[in-house]
Parts: C-alpha cells; structure tokens; sequence
C-alpha cells in the first residue's frame, strides 16, 4: 500500500488534482480520504452556534480517528468513513464503507499539521495556487454545494479562512515533499505521479 498526502489552502485544486491521478490509475486501485469528513460531531449545540466553530483550525478535525482508520486501511481492515454535512454544520448518522486499496490518497487543507498522520504519509504534495485564485473558487463552491451566500463566504473567508490559512496551512507546505502549482492544466505533474505511483506497487 502507498499512502499519498495531499494538502493545500482552500480551493487549490486538492481534490481535483487526487482524482486525476486516481483516473489515470486502474480501476478500483485507489481511494480519496477526504480530512473534511473528519470534523468533529457536534453535540448539544444549536446550528446558530455550530456556524461560529472555527472549522479551519486544526482543534475543529477529529484526528484521532482520522489516523486509526488510515491504520486500519494499511493493516487491510475496512473501514466506515464518516459523512460531513457543510449544510448543517455536524457530521452525519451515516457513514461509507471503504476497503483497502493499493493507493491512499488523503486530502486537506490541515493533514500536515498533525505529527502522527504525517507519519503516515508514503508522499507528501502541497498544491500552491494564487488565493485570488482559490477565493473565486470558494465563493463558488459554497454557492453551489453548501447552500451559502456570498456575504457569509467572504465573512468566514476574511475571519477565519485567511488567518488560518497563514498560521497552519501556508507552514504546513515545509513538510511537503512535493510542491507544485495548480494553474488548472497540471496534467504534466499529475502524469509524474501516475508513473511514480505505477513504479511503487
């Protein structure tokens, strides 16, 4: 089993640049772990107080049980990832089956800022792009798949999202064993990967 990390401010292309690199895998060889189905269940708060967490901190991910199941998936045991919802601000009652594959790839804003999951990490790609960049691509993404209007994503972008982006992920980069820029057609790096995987297992 190879064990990819992927991390990268919001909006980067994280997820993007894992599943052009699961496409150019066989079939059912590989899996995407996403850090933003690990934030914390919410219990006894309302969803007005539930929105003013600070999800881009790294207190806000349930780590401990991020790292036990990407153990678990490297020690061949399946594993039920939870499910988060953006819309109501806690995690779901339901969860997915995932079984192990040769290729892991974990994606984040914060999976670097964790010593032990690093650990974990066979390779380590930080995906830098313009955050002018990745704002448009937020306010986008929050308008079509969280159901959130553009003050609300600017509010937490300027309170939150920025500040925290600057303490945790922009350092986070230093750990990176690959660093690599997303201006959208990233196909030669994604296909150095491709090979580099391909030659691992």
């Amino acid at each position: 089993m190879f064990i990819i990390g992927i991390a990268g401010g919001t909006g980067s292309g994280k997820t993007t640049i894992a599943n052009q690199i699961i496409n150019k895998l066989p079939q059912d060889e590989a899996c995407i772990i996403p850090q933003d189905s690990y934030y914390n269940k919410i219990e006894n708060l309302s969803y007005k107080e539930r929105a003013k967490i600070n999800f881009d901190h790294p207190s806000a991910i349930d780590f401990k049980l991020l790292i036990s199941h990407i153990t678990n998936l490297k020690n061949n045991k399946t594993i039920k990832q939870p499910i988060y919802s953006f819309i109501k601000h806690n995690r779901a009652e339901k969860s997915i089956k995932i079984s192990p594959k040769k290729i892991i790839i974990v994606e984040g804003i914060l999976i670097f800022n964790n010593v032990e999951l690093r650990k974990l990490f066979d390779l380590k790609i930080f995906i830098d792009t313009d955050a002018d960049e990745r704002l448009i691509r937020r306010i986008y993404r929050d308008k079509k798949e969280r159901d959130r209007n553009i003050d609300e994503t600017l509010n937490r972008y300027q309170n939150t999202l920025k500040p925290m982006h600057q303490q945790f992920v922009e350092p986070s980069k230093k750990y990176a064993d690959i660093i690599i820029p997303n201006n959208k057609q990233n196909t030669v790096a994604v296909d150095i990967f491709r090979t580099l995987i391909t030659n691992k297992i």
